[in-house]
């Protein structure tokens, strides 16, 4: 499937702070995905995330083709702890897009959740050992 986004030059953009756990959770479902990139609708709020190693893209739903925001320039490697938040930059294309952060991050992480568990493995973890076919062990 090809998506064009168009983008303008950005209104504002700042550095946030993405929780762990959400960042976590985006990775996961990017990987899952056989092209790399998950498609995430929040339908709370009528906009479409696109999940790719790069960035994130935030869609409303009544301008498909045009960036809202942006988030972009993960930093994990600078957390000295798995749990701690992961540093990005914020790209703002609209007036209203900066108002519609505080909102955003929980519902992202609400509806990955829901795809997480529509698309998930159930059950708990198992480790697999297979023996040598050469008879070593």
């Amino acid at each position: 499937m090809e998506l064009i986004v168009f983008r303008d030059s950005p209104i504002a953009s700042e550095p946030r702070a993405l929780p762990a756990e959400h960042y976590k959770l985006a990775r996961v479902l990017q990987v899952r995905s056989p092209r790399g990139v998950a498609f995430v609708p929040i339908r709370s709020m009528q906009m479409l995330g696109i999940l790719d190693a790069e960035e994130f893209v935030f869609l409303d739903a009544h301008e498909k083709q045009r960036a809202v925001l942006v988030w972009r320039g993960f930093r994990p490697q600078q957390r000295t702890a798995l749990d701690q938040p992961v540093a990005y930059e914020a790209l703002y294309y609209r007036e209203d897009a900066q108002g519609l952060m505080a909102r955003l991050q929980p519902e992202l992480f609400k509806a990955m959740q829901r795809l997480a568990a529509r698309d998930g493995v159930t059950g708990p973890a198992r480790v697999l050992f297979f023996e040598r076919r050469d008879g070593a062990g």
